[in-house]
């Protein structure tokens, strides 16, 4: 079996959840990783989409941000801001958005805004952009995160982009007619909601990761599925083409 980093395990298991008729909305770091990957290798069809109002964009590289001209360069076209949230995003024509946190609860709310009190915070992040419009008019939500427990908290200490809320039927209470978060991707598992509670439960663990691990890493008690399967190991062909990819940008970004 090839080495590999947890990371790499990560990155590999959010990408195989991708199809090649996806349309999918990109977030930057780990989401365009995931997004990227997939389209090298089984979904070369994937049309990706990032909040600049880049369609069907191929990058060579992975973007520094949305801003970066590489995602310009390789799009199909490029619409207005305006257009791609009210008449691509709001109209419901986007399945999948792929997105982060820097923190995250069980019923996969999110925060990228503070750390500490807003007024007074620890940390000041980078803010929601299209997060919050994301979260809640993609068809379904996929996230990707590193588990631990800094990150994995039992209260956000704000509320970005929501998740379930506060579980079961929330989410739909509010009028939010989508499905959300349906897979987070961490480092050591894979985690989908509970069908009635919306609660996010290990669906998979990575190779060679216990649940005691899982939990050590986790700021809430974790529940697991009645059946936990066990991701599948990466293959040869998905570790070049990601440690390739991460190569070029890497070359790509020290030229700049």
């Amino acid at each position: 079996m090839a080495d590999y980093k947890p990371t790499e395990m990560m990155t590999i298991a959010a990408a195989r959840l991708l199809k090649n008729d996806d349309i999918c909305f990109v977030g930057i770091g780990q989401p365009s990783a995931a997004c990227n990957l997939a389209r090298l290798t089984h979904a070369p069809e994937i049309t990706l989409i990032y909040e600049s109002g880049t369609l069907a964009t191929k990058p060579t590289v992975l973007p520094l941000s949305i801003g970066d001209g590489e995602l310009c360069d390789t799009a199909l076209t490029t619409v207005s801001v305006p257009e791609m949230f009210r008449y691509w995003l709001q109209g419901g024509r986007i399945k999948v958005g792929f997105l982060g946190g820097a923190q995250i609860d069980k019923f996969a709310n999110l925060n990228t805004t503070v750390v500490g009190p807003y007024d007074k915070p620890k940390v000041r992040l980078p803010g929601g952009g299209g997060a919050p419009e994301i979260a809640t008019s993609c068809g379904e939500i996929f996230i990707i995160m590193a588990q631990g427990k800094r990150s994995f908290v039992e209260k956000l200490d704000f509320v970005t982009s929501i998740g379930h809320v506060s579980g079961g039927d929330s989410r739909q209470k509010l009028g939010v007619k989508t499905k959300g978060p349906t897979k987070l991707i961490t480092d050591l598992a894979v985690f989908a909601p509970d069908p009635q509670t919306k609660e996010m439960i290990v669906v998979s663990i990575h190779p060679g990761v216990t649940r005691e691990q899982i939990q050590e890493n986790t700021g809430w008690p974790v529940k697991f599925a009645a059946k936990v399967d066990e991701t599948p190991a990466p293959t040869a062909k998905e570790l070049d083409v990601l440690r390739e990819l991460h190569a070029r940008t890497n070359r790509a970004h020290a030229a700049a």
